[in-house]
């Protein structure tokens, strides 16, 4: 029972001594977000970030960029301490980012309709073209038609008022 009593207390020991929050969030441009939390007096504390995506990866502390980092303190006194991120310098916002990315899209569009457009138009030239040969074709076959009727016509008519030789004379 004393064993297990030893390792139990043990066990709360090191769950208070390694106290861990982890968060993962969001941070509009141009906004500021702040978090709380109550250390006490001579604990070591070690705040690290990382930022994973968006912009250039950029954090500012210390007047210093970083994409992550650690920074370990051991509080003075007891007292709530405040963690605060800011995205106030972003000169790129998700705004202008969703605006190019919808011009970028809008312009795929149409270049897609201009490809469709052009294989349409280049169909119906085609068709038009074949269309055009075909009444041409029939066109010169109908003249051709006309021309021996009226050849025809002349011919018949000609036979008409020609006399013949070789007949009795009245």
């Amino acid at each position: 029972m004393d064993i297990l009593y030893c390792l139990f207390t043990v066990l709360a020991m090191y769950l208070c001594i390694a106290y861990a929050n982890e968060l993962t969030f969001e941070l509009p441009d141009n906004e500021k977000q702040c978090f709380f939390e109550s250390v006490e007096k001579g604990v070591e504390s070690t705040l690290e970030f990382q930022v994973i995506t968006g912009g250039h990866y950029d954090v500012l502390y210390k007047d210093v960029k970083k994409q992550y980092d650690s920074f370990t303190w051991k509080a003075e006194e007891s007292g709530v301490f405040k963690f605060c991120f800011s995205n106030e310098f972003s000169t790129f916002t998700h705004k202008l980012e969703t605006s190019a990315v919808n011009s970028h899209e809008s312009l795929t569009d149409v270049l897609d309709y201009q490809t469709h457009h052009r294989m349409r138009e280049t169909q119906g030239r085609k068709h038009a073209e074949d269309l055009n040969k075909r009444v041409m074709m029939w066109s010169i076959g109908q003249t051709c038609v006309i021309l021996l009727i009226g050849l025809g016509q002349v011919l018949v008519l000609r036979s008409f008022f020609t006399e013949k030789r070789g007949g009795r004379a009245p």
